[in-house]
Protein backbone atom coordinates (compact mmCIF):
# COMPACT_ATOMS: atom_id res chain seq x y z
CA UNK A 1 0.00 0.00 0.00
CA UNK A 2 2.92 2.58 1.14
CA UNK A 3 4.66 1.49 -2.48
CA UNK A 4 1.15 2.82 -4.33
CA UNK A 5 1.30 5.61 -2.35
CA UNK A 6 4.34 6.06 -3.27
CA UNK A 7 3.94 5.87 -7.08
CA UNK A 8 0.65 7.74 -6.94
CA UNK A 9 2.97 10.87 -5.33
CA UNK A 10 5.37 10.93 -7.92
CA UNK A 11 3.44 11.20 -11.08
CA UNK A 12 1.89 14.03 -9.39
CA UNK A 13 5.05 15.44 -9.18
CA UNK A 14 6.07 15.24 -12.84
CA UNK A 15 2.70 16.38 -13.70
CA UNK A 16 2.93 19.53 -11.71
CA UNK A 17 6.26 20.14 -13.42
CA UNK A 18 5.19 19.97 -16.85
CA UNK A 19 2.56 22.48 -16.19
CA UNK A 20 4.82 24.97 -14.89
CA UNK A 21 7.21 24.68 -17.64
CA UNK A 22 4.15 25.16 -20.25
CA UNK A 23 3.19 27.84 -18.67
CA UNK A 24 6.77 29.26 -18.70
CA UNK A 25 6.45 28.77 -22.64
CA UNK A 26 2.97 30.77 -23.35
CA UNK A 27 4.62 33.50 -21.26
CA UNK A 28 7.67 33.82 -23.07
CA UNK A 29 5.49 33.98 -26.29
CA UNK A 30 3.37 36.26 -25.10
CA UNK A 31 6.12 38.82 -24.39
CA UNK A 32 7.55 38.30 -28.06
CA UNK A 33 4.57 38.65 -30.16
CA UNK A 34 6.89 37.37 -33.32
CA UNK A 35 8.37 34.58 -31.74
CA UNK A 36 6.38 32.14 -33.35
CA UNK A 37 7.42 33.11 -37.15
CA UNK A 38 11.12 33.34 -36.00
CA UNK A 39 11.95 29.74 -37.56
CA UNK A 40 9.77 30.26 -40.55
CA UNK A 41 11.86 33.20 -41.12
CA UNK A 42 15.09 31.66 -40.84
CA UNK A 43 14.09 28.79 -42.98
CA UNK A 44 13.12 31.30 -45.99
CA UNK A 45 16.01 33.09 -45.56
CA UNK A 46 18.59 30.19 -45.59
CA UNK A 47 16.16 28.92 -49.15
CA UNK A 48 16.23 32.80 -50.66
CA UNK A 49 20.21 32.45 -50.29
CA UNK A 50 20.44 29.16 -51.90
CA UNK A 51 18.00 30.32 -54.61
CA UNK A 52 19.85 33.21 -55.35
CA UNK A 53 23.44 31.03 -55.20
CA UNK A 54 22.23 28.35 -57.51
CA UNK A 55 20.56 31.78 -60.01
CA UNK A 56 24.21 33.13 -60.26
CA UNK A 57 25.84 29.87 -61.19
CA UNK A 58 23.44 28.73 -63.43
CA UNK A 59 23.62 32.20 -65.05
CA UNK A 60 27.40 32.18 -64.80
CA UNK A 61 27.02 28.45 -66.54
CA UNK A 62 25.18 29.45 -69.26
CA UNK A 63 26.63 33.21 -70.15
CA UNK A 64 29.30 31.44 -71.99
CA UNK A 65 26.75 29.58 -73.95
CA UNK A 66 23.37 30.71 -73.70
CA UNK A 67 22.35 27.39 -76.37
CA UNK A 68 24.21 24.58 -73.92
CA UNK A 69 21.46 24.38 -71.69
CA UNK A 70 19.83 20.91 -73.12
CA UNK A 71 23.23 19.73 -72.23
CA UNK A 72 22.07 19.14 -68.33
CA UNK A 73 19.65 16.95 -69.88
CA UNK A 74 20.63 14.96 -72.72
CA UNK A 75 24.53 15.01 -72.19
CA UNK A 76 27.16 17.31 -74.11
CA UNK A 77 28.59 14.33 -76.69
CA UNK A 78 24.60 13.89 -77.47
CA UNK A 79 23.79 17.41 -78.18
CA UNK A 80 27.23 18.27 -79.81
CA UNK A 81 26.15 15.60 -82.82
CA UNK A 82 22.48 17.23 -82.74
CA UNK A 83 24.00 20.82 -83.47
CA UNK A 84 27.03 19.48 -85.83
CA UNK A 85 23.69 17.75 -87.90
CA UNK A 86 21.38 20.23 -87.78
CA UNK A 87 24.55 23.09 -89.32
CA UNK A 88 25.25 20.13 -92.04
CA UNK A 89 21.29 20.08 -93.18
CA UNK A 90 21.34 24.07 -92.45
CA UNK A 91 24.05 25.12 -95.43
CA UNK A 92 26.53 22.36 -94.82
CA UNK A 93 24.90 19.59 -96.77
CA UNK A 94 26.49 18.20 -99.66
CA UNK A 95 24.30 17.79 -103.04
CA UNK A 96 24.82 17.41 -106.44
CA UNK A 97 23.42 18.13 -109.69
CA UNK A 98 23.92 17.47 -113.30
CA UNK A 99 22.15 19.28 -116.63
CA UNK A 100 22.37 18.49 -120.27
CA UNK A 101 21.29 21.59 -121.40
CA UNK A 102 21.51 21.27 -125.50
CA UNK A 103 22.35 17.68 -126.73
CA UNK A 104 21.07 18.61 -130.50
CA UNK A 105 22.00 18.11 -133.80
CA UNK A 106 22.39 21.48 -135.66
CA UNK A 107 21.21 20.91 -139.29
CA UNK A 108 22.57 22.70 -142.71
CA UNK A 109 23.72 22.77 -146.20
CA UNK A 110 25.95 19.98 -145.93
CA UNK A 111 27.40 20.99 -141.99
CA UNK A 112 25.31 18.91 -140.15
CA UNK A 113 26.99 19.05 -136.43
CA UNK A 114 26.07 16.94 -133.22
CA UNK A 115 26.58 19.57 -130.31
CA UNK A 116 26.58 18.89 -126.27
CA UNK A 117 27.08 21.65 -123.75
CA UNK A 118 26.12 19.71 -120.38
CA UNK A 119 27.48 20.72 -116.80
CA UNK A 120 27.23 19.46 -113.19
CA UNK A 121 28.30 20.20 -109.76
CA UNK A 122 28.36 18.59 -106.24
CA UNK A 123 29.63 20.77 -102.63
CA UNK A 124 27.45 22.63 -100.51
CA UNK A 125 26.19 26.02 -100.73
CA UNK A 126 29.46 27.86 -99.49
CA UNK A 127 31.81 25.57 -101.75
CA UNK A 128 30.81 23.55 -104.97
CA UNK A 129 33.30 21.88 -107.60
CA UNK A 130 31.78 22.63 -110.96
CA UNK A 131 32.34 20.43 -114.04
CA UNK A 132 31.56 21.80 -117.61
CA UNK A 133 31.68 20.38 -120.65
CA UNK A 134 31.06 21.28 -124.57
CA UNK A 135 32.16 20.25 -127.84
CA UNK A 136 31.04 19.67 -131.57
CA UNK A 137 31.01 16.27 -134.01
CA UNK A 138 31.08 16.87 -137.73
CA UNK A 139 28.98 13.99 -139.24
CA UNK A 140 30.50 15.20 -142.78
CA UNK A 141 34.33 14.57 -140.95
CA UNK A 142 33.37 11.96 -138.92
CA UNK A 143 35.14 13.33 -136.07
CA UNK A 144 35.45 16.06 -133.16
CA UNK A 145 35.85 19.35 -134.11
CA UNK A 146 35.59 20.89 -131.19
CA UNK A 147 35.98 19.82 -127.41
CA UNK A 148 37.11 21.37 -123.63
CA UNK A 149 36.24 20.32 -120.66
CA UNK A 150 36.51 23.06 -117.59
CA UNK A 151 36.85 22.06 -113.77
CA UNK A 152 36.02 25.04 -111.61
CA UNK A 153 35.51 25.98 -107.95
CA UNK A 154 32.29 27.77 -107.58
CA UNK A 155 31.79 30.16 -104.57
CA UNK A 156 28.51 33.14 -103.74
CA UNK A 157 29.69 36.36 -103.77
CA UNK A 158 26.32 37.53 -103.67
CA UNK A 159 22.97 36.25 -103.62
CA UNK A 160 22.61 35.29 -106.96
CA UNK A 161 26.07 35.23 -108.64
CA UNK A 162 28.92 32.78 -107.70
CA UNK A 163 32.58 33.39 -108.50
CA UNK A 164 34.29 30.37 -110.83
CA UNK A 165 37.93 29.34 -110.64
CA UNK A 166 39.71 26.61 -112.23
CA UNK A 167 41.05 25.18 -115.11
CA UNK A 168 40.01 24.00 -119.31
CA UNK A 169 41.67 22.08 -121.10
CA UNK A 170 40.64 21.71 -124.83
CA UNK A 171 40.91 18.24 -126.21
CA UNK A 172 39.89 19.62 -129.80
CA UNK A 173 41.59 21.40 -131.46
CA UNK A 174 45.45 21.47 -130.78
CA UNK A 175 45.16 20.35 -126.82
CA UNK A 176 45.79 23.24 -124.72
CA UNK A 177 45.16 24.19 -121.29
CA UNK A 178 43.62 27.58 -119.45
CA UNK A 179 43.29 29.70 -116.38
CA UNK A 180 39.40 30.38 -116.05
CA UNK A 181 38.18 33.04 -114.03
CA UNK A 182 34.58 34.13 -114.69
CA UNK A 183 30.72 34.47 -112.83
CA UNK A 184 27.64 32.42 -112.87
CA UNK A 185 24.24 33.66 -111.81
CA UNK A 186 21.44 35.62 -112.94
CA UNK A 187 20.94 38.49 -114.06
CA UNK A 188 17.63 41.33 -113.26
CA UNK A 189 14.79 39.65 -114.86
CA UNK A 190 15.93 35.91 -114.52
CA UNK A 191 18.42 35.84 -117.38
CA UNK A 192 21.14 33.12 -116.40
CA UNK A 193 24.10 34.50 -116.94
CA UNK A 194 27.23 32.44 -117.63
CA UNK A 195 30.90 34.73 -118.02
CA UNK A 196 34.39 33.57 -118.44
CA UNK A 197 38.05 34.90 -118.77
CA UNK A 198 40.74 32.42 -120.38
CA UNK A 199 44.43 32.36 -120.10
CA UNK A 200 45.57 30.01 -122.18
CA UNK A 201 49.17 27.77 -121.72
CA UNK A 202 50.22 30.08 -124.55
CA UNK A 203 49.82 32.99 -123.19
CA UNK A 204 46.83 33.64 -125.12
CA UNK A 205 43.29 35.91 -123.87
CA UNK A 206 40.12 34.73 -124.65
CA UNK A 207 36.49 35.61 -123.16
CA UNK A 208 32.89 34.19 -123.86
CA UNK A 209 29.89 35.81 -122.20
CA UNK A 210 26.35 33.30 -122.95
CA UNK A 211 22.90 34.19 -122.17
CA UNK A 212 19.54 32.78 -121.75
CA UNK A 213 16.03 33.19 -120.78
CA UNK A 214 12.81 30.95 -120.37
CA UNK A 215 9.58 32.21 -121.27
CA UNK A 216 6.88 29.84 -119.82
CA UNK A 217 4.20 29.66 -122.23
CA UNK A 218 2.27 27.72 -119.90
CA UNK A 219 3.65 25.10 -117.55
CA UNK A 220 5.39 22.77 -119.90
CA UNK A 221 5.98 24.42 -123.42
CA UNK A 222 8.96 26.82 -122.45
CA UNK A 223 10.65 29.41 -125.69
CA UNK A 224 14.27 29.70 -124.82
CA UNK A 225 15.90 32.50 -126.26
CA UNK A 226 19.63 32.10 -126.63
CA UNK A 227 22.89 34.22 -127.15
CA UNK A 228 26.98 34.02 -126.65
CA UNK A 229 29.40 36.24 -127.60
CA UNK A 230 33.60 35.57 -127.58
CA UNK A 231 36.07 37.86 -127.71
CA UNK A 232 39.82 37.56 -128.31
CA UNK A 233 42.56 39.13 -127.42
CA UNK A 234 45.39 38.24 -129.56
CA UNK A 235 45.27 36.67 -133.42
CA UNK A 236 45.79 32.95 -133.22
CA UNK A 237 46.68 32.02 -136.21
CA UNK A 238 46.77 27.75 -136.11
CA UNK A 239 42.81 28.29 -134.63
CA UNK A 240 41.26 30.42 -137.35
CA UNK A 241 40.83 33.17 -134.96
CA UNK A 242 41.32 36.94 -135.54
CA UNK A 243 41.84 39.71 -132.67
CA UNK A 244 38.52 41.84 -131.09
CA UNK A 245 35.39 40.21 -131.54
CA UNK A 246 35.25 36.61 -133.04
CA UNK A 247 31.71 34.99 -133.27
CA UNK A 248 27.84 35.52 -132.43
CA UNK A 249 25.68 32.85 -132.04
CA UNK A 250 21.74 33.69 -131.31
CA UNK A 251 19.64 31.02 -130.89
CA UNK A 252 15.77 30.47 -130.29
CA UNK A 253 14.38 26.83 -128.80
CA UNK A 254 11.00 25.88 -128.02
CA UNK A 255 10.88 22.91 -125.63
CA UNK A 256 8.26 20.75 -124.12
CA UNK A 257 8.64 19.00 -120.66
CA UNK A 258 7.04 16.01 -120.86
CA UNK A 259 8.50 15.75 -117.16
CA UNK A 260 10.41 18.38 -115.87
CA UNK A 261 13.72 16.18 -115.90
CA UNK A 262 13.30 15.68 -119.99
CA UNK A 263 12.41 18.18 -122.41
CA UNK A 264 12.73 17.61 -126.47
CA UNK A 265 12.87 20.92 -128.47
CA UNK A 266 13.35 22.25 -131.65
CA UNK A 267 14.46 25.66 -132.87
CA UNK A 268 17.23 27.54 -135.05
CA UNK A 269 20.42 29.34 -134.92
CA UNK A 270 21.95 32.08 -136.22
CA UNK A 271 25.90 31.97 -136.33
CA UNK A 272 28.36 34.68 -137.38
CA UNK A 273 31.79 35.28 -137.28
CA UNK A 274 33.25 38.70 -137.05
CA UNK A 275 36.44 41.10 -137.71
CA UNK A 276 39.10 39.57 -138.49
CA UNK A 277 37.82 35.88 -137.45
CA UNK A 278 35.56 36.47 -140.62
CA UNK A 279 38.08 37.32 -142.86
CA UNK A 280 39.96 34.35 -141.93
CA UNK A 281 37.01 31.95 -142.31
CA UNK A 282 35.96 34.00 -145.72
CA UNK A 283 40.15 33.13 -146.87
CA UNK A 284 39.43 29.43 -146.19
CA UNK A 285 36.24 29.18 -148.44
CA UNK A 286 33.92 29.19 -145.66
CA UNK A 287 30.65 30.90 -144.86
CA UNK A 288 31.31 33.27 -142.11
CA UNK A 289 27.29 33.82 -141.60
CA UNK A 290 25.51 30.16 -140.90
CA UNK A 291 21.34 30.08 -140.20
CA UNK A 292 20.94 26.15 -138.60
CA UNK A 293 17.99 24.27 -137.80
CA UNK A 294 18.65 22.38 -134.69
CA UNK A 295 16.46 19.48 -132.49
CA UNK A 296 17.48 18.24 -129.41
CA UNK A 297 16.68 17.42 -125.92
CA UNK A 298 17.20 18.76 -122.49
CA UNK A 299 17.68 16.31 -119.58
CA UNK A 300 18.80 17.00 -116.11
CA UNK A 301 18.87 14.87 -112.54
Amino acid sequence: MSMLKQTLLASCIALFGAANIAQASEASDASDPHASHNMAKADTAETEIGETKTAQATTQETSDKPWSMADKYWGADAMAKARAHEIETMGGLKTSFIIADRLETQITDGEDVFIWDAQGWYGTDENKLWIKTEGKYSFADNAIDDAEIQALWSKPISRFWDLQTGIRYDFAPKGRTHAVAGIQGLAPYWFEVDAAAFLSNKGELTSSVEAEYDFFLNQRLILQPRGSLKFSAQDIVDLGIGAGFTKYNLGLRLRYEFKREFAPYIGASWQRSLGETAQIVRAGGGDPNKIKLVIGVRAWY
